[in-house]
């Protein structure tokens, strides 16, 4: 066995059916009593739940975050966290209420409490990242980790299905990527082969059930939920733990410099990225494509375009908004910065990587 260094994170996990109901003993364990509720403006209704669930010590709910985290909306949710001389957060939601929530403690050291509802998984990492000036900046810090993480899967029982493929498939890309990180370890390794195939398995599944359904439905599908939150907290493990490479450089860039929605940039970049590695890193490919339950014939790189496909989320950059001379300039940004990698980037290849991702190609092996 190879020589290496694993660092696990600290985090207070509350798992289960109906965990929200306990935001108040995680409030409890922080010592906090001045709460900003944070949201996006479409989970104002849950916010505002969440708030009167823990009383009086609620003092206010910000419901603008929004995608990228715009250093805009972090000064006013910054400003408003002062007024209120707050001095804990609930982040409620996914990616881009939790990228808020670590502006703040970035900020003002402010801890939090994330109750997501989506299969990001930011919540379990130490990462954040802020968009200024069509740039996206990102980094590490401790100080940003969540204190408390409680995963509740009836929150997600309304998720539309394409949003929950899209937000599944980013939580893969978190492990994917730290199957061939620089930094792997056997640890991290075992977190994200798991964490793979549990949500290869269950996001074919995650199909809302109507208002008629029956108690076995509705229990099937809170089920499907739970394995799925399970999934992406293993997955979110990982990527607190592993360095990320060309694919989170390239959706950084796709996502701060021409406003592409983050887990649908992830989703249709993730199969060219495996492509572009797969000669570097060809043990890490057999993992991930043992994990996503693909026959011998078929690459890691074409199993998860394929499920792209199963799940009818769109397969190109174009589907997504991306314009046809974008590519060029995507290709530059990256060039300027280089994450570490398997396969060395150099422009032309990365330029025909995007191509093929603008495409929505199916790759070879």
């Amino acid at each position: 066995m190879k020589p290496f260094t694993y660092i696990a994170h600290p985090a207070r996990v509350a798992f289960g059916a109906g965990a929200s109901a306990r935001a108040g003993d995680e409030l409890d364990a922080l010592g906090a009593s001045r709460v900003l509720v944070l949201s996006t403006p479409n989970q104002r209704a849950l916010a505002d739940r969440i708030g009167a669930s823990i009383g009086g010590r609620c003092v206010g709910v910000f419901d603008r975050a929004v995608m990228h985290v715009p250093v805009e909306t972090v000064r006013d949710a910054a400003a408003r966290a002062r007024e209120l001389a707050v001095d804990c957060t609930i982040a409620v939601g996914g990616g881009s209420t939790v990228g808020l929530a670590k502006a703040l403690a970035l900020d003002a050291g402010l801890p939090i409490v994330a109750i997501p509802t989506t299969y990001a998984g930011s919540e379990m990492t130490s990462i954040y990242g802020m968009t200024e000036g069509a740039q996206k900046r990102t980094g590490r810090d401790p100080v940003v980790l969540p204190k408390s993480v409680i995963y509740d899967p009836m929150l997600t029982m309304d998720l539309p299905q394409r949003v929950s493929a899209a937000s599944g498939l980013n939580a893969i890309a978190h492990a994917a990527e730290a199957l061939y990180a620089d930094n792997r370890n056997p640890v991290m390794a075992l977190m994200a082969k798991e964490g793979i195939a549990a949500l290869a398995r269950v996001l074919p599944r995650l199909v809302p059930v109507s208002a008629a359904a029956t108690e076995t439905e509705r229990q099937r599908l809170l089920d499907a939920r739970a394995d799925a939150l399970y999934g992406a907290w293993l997955c979110g493990s990982v990527l607190g733990s592993a360095t990320m490479g060309l694919h989170h450089q390239l959706c950084h860039v796709l996502g701060g410099s021409f406003g592409l929605p983050h887990a649908e940039t992830h989703a249709v970049v993730l199969p060219h990225a495996l492509a572009y590695n797969a000669a570097a890193a060809p043990d890490a490919m057999r993992e991930i494509a043992t994990s996503l339950g693909a026959d011998e014939r078929t690459s890691a790189a074409q199993a998860l375009h394929d499920l792209l496909r199963a799940l009818d989320l769109p397969l190109g950059l174009e589907a997504l908004g991306l314009r046809r001379e974008d590519p060029e300039r995507a290709t530059a940004i990256a060039m300027q910065r280089r994450y570490p990698n398997p396969r060395p980037a150099d422009a032309a290849s990365v330029r025909q990587l995007l191509q093929d991702a603008f495409d929505g190609v199916r790759p070879g092996r």
